[in-house]
């Protein structure tokens, strides 16, 4: 998406509402709110439950091969685009973070209502038609059983497991709603130009996920790309300074303005992992440690004792090339958790026939 210097309009668009529903959390004790990550980093039990109705093997007797069937079309169309790993991995984050788990980032939009796909942040979005291409072998298999926001979920665990991160298991029955709003996306996902802490209390903690959750997840930038706009800001115009952000790596800045020679690049893209960007392993925490991670919300991490403890740790297992089965081990419970996220099960909502309309 372009970032905030691209239009003041779209700058003002993404702040609108967020503002002022955080105002009472920076009303708050500043000595608590200039350093939120020293929450630390042991995962709450006050997050989100297990919805009723959500459970592990949800299709076994109603479509009892649709994870193996999701499983053999995603190792088909992964070793045939692997860079598809990453945007799929992404999809899923946007789906829950607005309104949460329920599809509704796939809806068109519909009579000039304007869907989420029309918002900023999910302009580069990718993996559509493969999400399509998925339910459409499982409306063959079973009619109108399976839901696209469990294919998402479903899919973000493939790809996962495609390139060489964990397995996990994933909880399904949710059901597919039936509103997608351009501005909901605007209001909920979190800018890759805000700090960490300020991205904990916004979007993170209202969702009932926590700061070892955030952490975490973050480290899901370890698969893909992203385009020059996204942090060309601290490349060249660091909080409106004429600058370069001074928490990144001296010897790194140079090699990302050769990349991204224009501040306005919409096109190019850059790893986010450089080396290992269709690996999931820990080595992205190694470029945060090291002054590299190419946005702000990531390289905040290192402000807070607890995130920048956990960051330094997976670090060091990926400098000693060992196998990170504490990350692993953490990113699929955060995904877990995260695919609760206000969930529609039961009679709520549908399952749609195609994941870009409506029934």
């Amino acid at each position: 998406m372009p970032s905030r210097f691209a239009s003041l309009m779209m700058h003002s668009m993404v702040f609108r509402l967020v503002f002022g529903f955080v105002l009472p959390l920076f009303l708050q004790s500043s000595s608590v709110l200039s350093n939120p990550l020293q929450l630390g980093l042991q995962s709450t039990s006050s997050g989100l439950p297990n919805p009723s109705g959500l459970k592990v093997g949800f299709y076994q007797y109603t479509c009892p091969n649709a994870e193996a069937i999701v499983r053999d079309e995603m190792t088909k169309i992964i070793s045939q685009v692997p860079s598809l790993a990453g945007p799929l991995l992404r999809l899923h984050f946007h789906d829950c973070f607005v309104n949460g788990c329920d599809g509704s980032i796939l809806l068109n939009s519909v009579m000039g209502l304007p869907s989420e796909k029309e918002a900023i942040p999910n302009l580069s979005l990718r993996g559509f038609g493969t999400i399509d291409r998925v339910k459409a072998k499982l409306e063959q298999a079973c009619p109108g059983v399976v839901s696209c926001a469990d294919i998402l979920a479903l899919v973000a665990r493939d790809v996962v497991v495609l390139t060489k991160g964990p397995h996990w298991d994933v909880p399904t029955g949710r059901r597919d709603g039936r509103i997608s709003v351009k501005q909901d996306a605007l209001d909920n996902l979190p800018p890759p130009f805000f700090d960490a802490g300020r991205n904990l209390y916004q979007f993170f903690i209202p969702k009932g996920l926590d700061a070892k959750d955030q952490v975490v997840l973050l480290g899901g930038h370890t698969l893909g790309t992203s385009h020059c706009s996204q942090f060309a800001d601290r490349l060249y115009n660091f909080s409106g300074k004429g600058m370069a952000d001074p928490t990144l790596d001296k010897r790194y800045l140079p090699r990302l303005k050769n990349k991204c020679a224009i501040p306005g690049d919409t096109t190019t893209l850059v790893e986010m992992d450089p080396g290992s960007f269709r690996t999931f392993d820990a080595s992205y925490y190694r470029h945060v440690a090291r002054g590299r991670s190419l946005f702000t919300s990531d390289q905040t991490l290192m402000n807070g004792p607890a995130a920048a403890a956990y960051v330094r740790r997976q670090a060091a297992v990926a400098d000693a090339g060992a196998y990170p089965a504490e990350f692993f081990a953490d990113f699929a419970a955060s995904m877990v958790k995260m695919g609760n996220v206000q969930v529609l099960t039961g009679a709520q909502g549908e399952v749609r026939r195609h994941c870009a309309f409506v029934n």
